[in-house]
């Protein structure tokens, strides 16, 4: 190997990166005591994986091709449940493991485009979340799972927070006092964001609290930057379109059929030639939803249009070496934090899109920092939302 090509691979992997802490923005001093009593990991450093871990190309493309390492298949139950619309949607639950927990907890999970409750990454956090006495609900996004079929005139898109409601409604229903908080990962992060703050929508008052995780906020700007080959982000765009695409045609038969060719004036040989995530919500998605301009489409999907209006307490997660959610995205999340109580965001130097491998030389730990970090932060919301009943109770005791 010569110097060049040495030098060449030593800046791709940026093996000369030491670890470091996350950066932390969070104007409310008593909400970010509360987060750090159970959660210290986020003020310690994070250590990734030493030969690769640095790079957050390598972290997201591991992410994507293996997932995790060693990881379980927990076992739970399918839900069916058919929608208005005919839809059929269908989520997967995961009971706590071990001994009886003092408080009654689900997660409800909105995994990232195109994933589903069989998606490595979120077996494996449900699993540790099962391990520390979590219920978990998983939507599975409709037309993700080969092996549910698509009923009605639909999949699902950026930012329709239907069906997760709809699967809260369903948890609730066999689990009334169950306290819920949302998590959710990349485009899951954008419908949980969304969904804590949407004014048109009456939310099930069990939910306290909501955690985001490598989203992108902006659909507007976030596109206009994949569409630049700057960081490969071309090349993620093309991937991401190819997964959509292939969902589509997928069950082509539904989608595709005559009545919803006529219904929405599709055109099949747009969706099939589409190149770029635009392209194809140009040619199929934003007709499907009724939208007239993908402009109005990626506005209404956004979660930053809705961040102001959200009154529960939100951890949000961002590495700075995500390929597909560039830093100029980031900006509007951060000020958010600053000016806004019960809010934390956490912002780490590395650990690409999804991946947060950590540990090792070469074979990273099985369990992740993200893991780790996820399960810590839902124990602090749940001591932040403990903490604020108790505080209730105790005002009212005095004014009596």
């Amino acid at each position: 190997m010569d110097s060049f090509t040495g030098d060449r691979g030593t800046r791709i992997l940026n093996v000369n990166s030491q670890p470091q802490r996350p950066s932390i923005w969070c104007s409310d001093k008593h909400f970010l005591d509360t987060i750090l009593r159970i959660s210290p990991l986020v003020h310690e450093p994070y250590i990734p994986t030493r030969l690769w871990g640095f790079s957050g190309h390598v972290q997201t493309i591991l992410h994507s091709i293996i997932g995790r390492v060693k990881c379980p298949w927990p076992i739970g139950e399918r839900v069916y449940l058919v929608l208005q619309d005919s839809t059929t949607l269908t989520y997967d639950v995961y009971q706590p493991l071990g001994t009886v927990y003092e408080d009654e907890i689900t997660v409800a999970i909105c995994p990232g485009i195109g994933n589903t409750s069989e998606s490595v990454y979120v077996r494996t956090f449900v699993h540790w979340a099962q391990c520390h006495g979590y219920r978990c609900a998983v939507l599975n996004h409709v037309g993700a799972l080969r092996s549910v079929p698509v009923t009605g005139p639909r999949i699902f898109s950026y930012g329709n927070t239907n069906d997760f409601h709809e699967m809260l409604l369903n948890v609730l229903s066999k689990h009334p006092s169950t306290k819920i908080i949302c998590v959710g990962f990349s485009l899951g992060g954008n419908l949980v964001t969304k969904y804590m703050g949407e004014v048109d929508r009456e939310r099930p008052g069990n939910i306290i609290g909501g955690i985001s995780v490598c989203q992108g906020y902006n659909a507007i700007e976030g596109t206009k930057l994949l569409l630049n080959w700057q960081n490969f982000r071309r090349f993620y765009l093309y991937v991401m379109t190819e997964n959509m695409k292939n969902i589509i045609l997928r069950h082509r038969t539904v989608l595709l059929s005559d009545e919803n060719k006529n219904r929405h004036q599709l055109n099949e040989h747009e969706i099939i030639s589409a190149a770029t995530l635009p392209e194809l919500d140009d040619a199929y998605t934003k007709k499907v939803h009724n939208f007239n301009t993908i402009s109005e489409l990626y506005s209404w999907s956004s979660s930053i249009n809705y961040l102001s209006n959200i009154n529960q307490p939100m951890v949000f997660i961002n590495s700075l070496d995500d390929p597909i959610i560039p830093e100029n995205l980031l900006d509007p999340i951060r000020k958010f934090a600053d000016t806004h109580n019960n809010t934390l965001y956490l912002e780490l130097a590395h650990g690409g899109h999804l991946g947060f491998y950590e540990g090792g030389l070469l074979y990273p730990n099985p369990v992740t920092w993200l893991d780790r970090a996820l399960v810590s932060l839902i124990g602090s919301l749940v001591l932040n939302h403990n903490d604020s009943v108790m505080k209730s109770g105790a005002q009212v005791t005095n004014l009596l």
